[in-house]
């Protein structure tokens, strides 16, 4: 299992605890929202829509939330907020990449955040493009193993345009290219296979090892910058070699 795959186990696990917070269900609330706004209210007509009512429903988002989220959002309900996408980039410990998407409705108080957060945990900001070549952009779509093996898995997903098929421990890691998304999770549905997420992601084409002290210093700027509300996600290219990977599970 590769480094950066030990660093998705670890998101993986991380978004289930996570997922039973208040900010993180209002994090993908938000999600539906934009959704709606930028493709419509339709789910059927939407597929960004659907995977994120998808992604809230399975983190245990109320039903109720979700639906007045897509309305908002679709122009059904009132009450829509003006939200703008803003992606910041930075260096963390190590000189880890770090790339930070937001959707906020105030840029000069997400950038402060941002700015601030980062400085106190041992990171800087850079220039736009600085990080972000370091990153491709690809669909990834996360699983539950259960009793699915890896062969079950590539036989459903290969024809219909998946990369590659991580281990992640207790979970799997399907990589598509972007356009690919929604064939392949059509491929994993036909085939009745369930699965947690499916959603457009940043996955690191060149990775930086860190040691157990680095790995903690980059988790703890982590966890600092999804504290705001603003920020939505944080990508790395921090890799976790096996041996730092089991004492962090020890430090858990």
């Amino acid at each position: 299992m590769s480094g950066h795959s030990k660093w998705a186990t670890t998101k993986h696990k991380k978004a289930i605890v996570d997922a039973k917070r208040g900010k993180m269900f209002a994090k993908l609330i938000k999600n539906v929202e934009v959704a709606a706004r930028v493709g419509g209210g339709d789910p059927a007509g939407n597929p960004t829509l659907y995977d994120a009512i998808q992604k809230a429903k399975k983190s245990s988002v109320p039903n109720d939330n979700i639906e007045r989220a897509r309305k908002r959002g679709g122009g059904e309900e009132a009450g829509g907020s003006d939200w703008q996408d803003i992606t910041y980039e930075g260096y963390g410990p190590n000189g880890v990449a770090v790339l930070i998407e937001c959707l906020t409705d105030n840029r000069n108080r997400a950038a402060g955040e941002v700015r601030v957060t980062m400085t106190r945990n041992g990171g800087n900001m850079a220039d736009p493009g600085s990080v972000a070549y370091l990153f491709s952009r690809k669909g990834v779509i996360t699983l539950e193993k259960n009793d699915l093996t890896e062969d079950d898995l590539l036989l459903a997903v290969l024809e219909a345009g998946a990369e590659e098929v991580n281990d992640l421990g207790d979970a799997f890691e399907v990589i598509t290219e972007p356009g690919d998304l929604v064939a392949v999770r059509t491929a994993l549905q036909e085939a009745g296979i369930d699965y947690d997420s499916a959603e457009a992601s940043f996955q690191p084409s060149v990775t930086v090892p860190v040691d157990l002290e680095g790995a903690r210093k980059v988790l703890k700027l982590i966890d600092a910058l999804e504290d705001s509300d603003d920020v939505q996600e944080i990508y790395t290219n921090m890799d976790i070699p096996d041996d730092v990977a089991a004492q962090l599970d020890e430090d858990d």
